[in-house]
């Protein structure tokens, strides 16, 4: 069993830092081979039309030119829709690059140059000339909401809205206090850090060796062997390192299949790695209209909850995320109604980016519950401890547990809440209006199939193996705590290997369960090498050990030994040389309890207490403090955990004041496709930032206590923001994100 008080829940440093911070972490595009080639896209100038015609002969002519693809010379990939379907894709026609001469988006793939130095590749890019046919974009979700629909086929079950509970109509209009609103969110594009990059490295024998920027080796390999007929045990995906990725990375990207078709084609080497720009025509988080309508009686209880969502999607697939279900389980209410529609424009296919449908949902809902405390005179803080729950109403299930209650009381007293004064704008500190605002926030603690493997070597070193990846979460650091506590060895003694194809079976690094699943499965395997280790020590001659069960030992210094008692028990290295061994190595596989998740549902919770600062004059907002108080069951490194809440905290700031894809729709393109006017929180923008776990003990959620992190720090900080604009300003902004224009044009309510 695991020791409690030696590794896990230490804030230990990361063990791939060194090599990051000294530039010895190579990343998916710092990997080269002998006579390598490299290409580079050229992309649509239109959202949707035809291509009417392709001009290559200038670039073709290009010193260093190998080739030019487009749609008319593209070798020959699967038929079926099934074999480019990835592990995450949706309902639909997956994109198929240069598949024929239509164009979907706005920076989709036209033409693909080839060259032997990158720099050709881009130079000879320029010269290519496309002729189009274009067609009216429909690229304003606000202009075509009324042509939204009920995906025919979900995503997902989970992702459906529950039936109708009582009758939210009529409890809404008889109610004392009622508010309905529209809330609009502009589409966010993911920035991760690392450019998407692709590297094949072909052998002597024709297999090939990719280094993917992805969150799943496994899912980019099982994608590239369908495509292109593959034979499995001939090729390994690698992402040993990911520079950041938000959901991104979830499905497979153009230059992956530029790359690998290039690479069997040419029978060479070959790297593609996109631009900044580029990365902005792959996927984002869709633009979305959500109706939230409340109610509730004198003494503030919900009588009414009423939730409708239309969000984005692609015109060739239904992208689907749970956007407004959450309304019907944060509070108790007995009459609710949740809907939910996509309606198609001409743009990429949407994609899961940090928190997906939770951040964007639970934003409406926490704004509007503001609203309704105003509405009722109630302080927004007692107004949702007032409606608190312990059991998820959707599903009419028990809930494995619930720090919520400890998160608003540890977070209000760290913020100072009870000093809050109630009127908008009555707090002030020189010119600036200062408001107090405060939201709740809830995630999803899932936990899906993974399998690790553990090996105990003579010398006393641990290695353990996954495909899982590590997007800059920590994942090397908690799996080398967790086999380094099971083995009471020093981190540093354990060798973590991950972020690879042919290791272990694991899913995509997505929906905070990785820490859940791969974690589970080393502690899982780990416990497999020390019931191995017993039954070898049982067949040692006078073993002290021979009566004891596997739930009765452990390991501690170096030694097998009753829990009960250390002094009794064996050398590990006495019990491996007498075995004739010089390691032991044990799998183990895992996944959720069946009979659990029939019975429970289990969340991870937070809630987000925000100061702002408004000039009066120039309407600027900046986010003075942030209190965010999470229950997510064990922490297993308060370190990297934290790391990660103050990234989605930033996120949330992002999504509240800053990000925003701007689009022509008269022409249906991205008019804002860099970094220099795509807003992104800089180091300016961020002041105080306090994280606290408060304790949380779960052992339903996962084997090993955990509940995820990834996304529950995004979750509620925008309508925190948005609430604490309105308690400084008296405007109520319900369009994100609230820039300067918004605040200078609105009236006080």
């Amino acid at each position: 069993m695991l020791n409690q008080s030696k590794t896990v829940g230490l804030p230990v440093s990361r063990i791939d830092g060194p090599l990051k911070v000294t530039g010895q972490a190579r990343y998916a595009a710092e990997h080269f081979g002998p006579g390598m080639l490299y290409g580079h896209v050229v992309s649509a100038t239109i959202a949707t039309g035809r291509i009417r015609a392709i001009h290559t002969a200038a670039a073709e002519h290009f010193p260093g030119v190998v080739k030019i693809y487009t749609h008319d010379n593209r070798p020959k990939t699967a038929y079926r829709d099934s074999r480019w379907k990835d592990a995450v894709a949706l309902p639909g026609h997956p994109f198929r690059p240069l598949e024929n001469d239509r164009v979907l988006f706005d920076g989709q793939p036209v033409a693909f140059v080839v060259a032997e130095s990158p720099e050709a590749a881009r130079d000879a890019a320029g010269l290519v000339q496309i002729e189009y046919l274009s067609e009216e974009p429909h690229t304003d979700i606000v202009a075509q909401r009324h042509e939204s629909y009920e995906p025919p086929v979900p995503r997902m079950k989970q992702f459906m809205p529950p039936p109708p509970r009582g009758d939210a109509e009529a409890a809404f209009a008889a109610a004392a206090h009622r508010v309905s609103a529209d809330y609009v969110l502009s589409g966010e594009h993911h920035n991760p850090m690392e450019l998407f990059a692709s590297t094949v490295l072909l052998g002597t024998d024709g297999a090939l060796t990719i280094h993917d920027k992805t969150q799943g080796s496994q899912n980019s390999c099982d994608y590239i062997c369908g495509v292109f007929s593959l034979d499995p045990g001939k090729v390994v995906v690698k992402n040993s390192f990911v520079g950041g990725a938000f959901g991104q990375a979830l499905r497979p990207k153009h230059q992956l299949f530029f790359a690998v078709m290039a690479s069997l084609d040419l029978n060479r080497s070959m790297k593609v790695e996109m631009t900044r720009q580029d990365m902005f025509y792959l996927t984002w988080r869709p633009s979305c209209i959500q109706t939230v309508s409340l109610a509730a009686d004198a003494e503030g209880h919900l009588q009414a909850v009423m939730h409708h969502a239309v969000h984005a999607t692609s015109r060739h697939e239904d992208y689907q995320e749970n956007v407004a279900n959450w309304s019907g389980l944060a509070y108790k209410c007995e009459n609710v109604k949740i809907s939910y529609e996509i309606a198609k424009l001409d743009l990429a296919t949407p994609g899961d980016m940090r928190a997906p449908g939770a951040a964007t949902g639970m934003t409406a809902l926490e704004a509007a519950m503001d609203e309704l405390a105003y509405a009722a005179g109630i302080d927004p803080l007692e107004l949702r401890i007032r409606n608190f729950v312990h059991r998820d109403q959707n599903q009419d299930k028990a809930i494995t547990s619930k720090a919520l209650h400890a998160c608003y009381r540890e977070g209000a007293a760290r913020f100072g809440w009870a000093e809050r004064s109630a009127a908008p704008r009555s707090m002030r500190e020189g010119d600036d209006l200062v408001g107090w605002g405060m939201a709740g926030g809830i995630w999803e603690a899932m936990m899906s199939k993974g399998e690790a493997k553990v090996r105990l070597s003579v010398d006393g070193s641990v290695t353990v193996s996954a495909a899982a990846s590590d997007i800059g979460t920590g994942t090397y650091t908690i799996l080398g705590q967790l086999a380094a506590e099971a083995f009471d060895c020093p981190v540093d003694a354990v060798s973590v290997e991950i972020g690879a194809s042919d290791l272990p079976k694991t899913g995509v690094e997505g929906g905070s369960w990785t820490a859940a699943t791969t974690g589970s499965a080393v502690q899982a395997a780990a416990k497999a090498v020390i019931k191995t280790l017993l039954t070898h020590a049982q067949s040692m001659e006078n073993s002290p050990l021979k009566e004891a069960k596997v739930q009765q030992v452990e390991i501690a210094e170096g030694r097998l030994v009753l829990e009960s008692n250390h002094q009794i028990g064996v050398s590990m290295v006495d019990i491996l040389e007498a075995a004739g061994l010089e390691a032991i190595e044990e799998h183990a596989k895992v996944g959720p309890d069946m009979l659990t998740m029939m019975r429970y549902a289990s969340y991870s919770h937070s809630a987000v207490f925000v100061e702002v600062k408004v000039d009066e004059e120039l309407g600027i907002v900046r986010v003075t403090r942030v209190v965010s108080a999470i229950g997510a069951g064990r922490i297993l490194n308060p370190k990297t955990a934290r790391s990660q809440i103050l990234g989605g905290i930033v996120m949330g700031i992002g999504m509240a004041l800053h990000e925003e894809g701007m689009i022509d729709h008269r022409t249906g393109r991205i008019m804002n496709h860099n970094l220099a006017e795509y807003h992104v929180p800089a180091h300016a923008d961020i002041r105080d930032i306090e994280v606290i776990f408060v304790e949380e003990d779960d052992d339903m959620a996962s084997p090993i206590g955990v509940k995820g992190l990834g996304e529950i720090g995004i979750v509620g900080v925008a309508a925190a923001v948005s609430n604490a604009v309105f308690h400084a300003t008296g405007k109520r902004i319900r369009t994100l994100p609230i820039t300067v224009d918004k605040i200078l044009q609105s009236e006080a309510v």
